[in-house]
C-alpha cells in the first residue's frame, strides 16, 4: 500500500483513526517490554489503596505509543523516508485507564524541505483521546518524509 509522499500533505490537514481498546494484557506486554512495573500499573491492590486514581492505570508512554500505532493502521506511514522518525514531544494531561476505549486524532503542524531534494520533514500533532472525549496524551512527532519528485 502507497501512503501519502511529503508533497501530499497539506499543513493543518487533520485525520482521525480508527479505535481501540486498552486491555490488562496490553499493560503487562509493555511492562514486559520496557522494565516498567511500577505497581500503580500492575498491581490493582496497591493502585487501589495508595494511587491517586483508585485503580491501576496504562503507562502514559503506553498510551502515546497506541496513538501513534493506530495512525500507522491508517496507511500514511509507508513513505517514511528509510524509517526515519526525527523526534517526539509529550505530554501526559489525564490517566489512561484499562478499559478505556482511544482513538487518535492527527493534525500536520508543519512541514518544510530539507537540503535533501527526495525527502522533506512533516511535524504531526497526535492526541489520544478516550471514549468520553477526553484527552489522555499528545504528542508532536517530526518524521522524514520521501518526495513523490524533486523541485525543479
Amino acid at each position: 500500500m502507497a501512503g501519502p509522499f511529503w508533497d501530499d500533505w497539506e499543513e493543518e490537514e487533520e485525520l482521525e483513526t480508527p479505535g481501540r481498546t486498552v486491555s490488562e494484557a496490553d499493560v503487562f506486554l509493555f511492562a514486559g517490554l520496557t522494565g516498567d512495573y511500577n505497581r500503580m500499573h500492575t498491581d490493582e491492590e496497591f493502585a487501589k489503596s495508595k494511587g491517586i486514581f483508585g485503580t491501576r492505570v496504562a503507562h502514559g508512554l503506553l498510551g502515546l505509543s497506541m496513538g501513534m500505532g493506530l495512525f500507522q493502521r491508517l496507511g500514511y506511514m509507508v513513505n517514511l523516508h528509510k524509517g526515519a522518525y526525527l523526534g517526539l514531544r509529550a505530554d501526559f494531561t489525564a490517566p489512561l485507564f484499562l478499559g478505556d476505549s482511544i482513538t487518535a486524532r492527527v493534525k500536520v503542524i508543519s512541514k518544510r524541505e530539507t537540503k535533501r531534494p527526495d525527502r522533506g520533514i512533516v511535524v504531526f500533532g497526535l492526541s489520544v483521546v478516550n471514549q468520553r472525549g477526553e484527552e489522555v496524551c499528545k504528542g508532536e512527532h517530526t518524521m522524514l518524509i520521501e518526495r513523490r519528485e524533486s523541485p525543479s
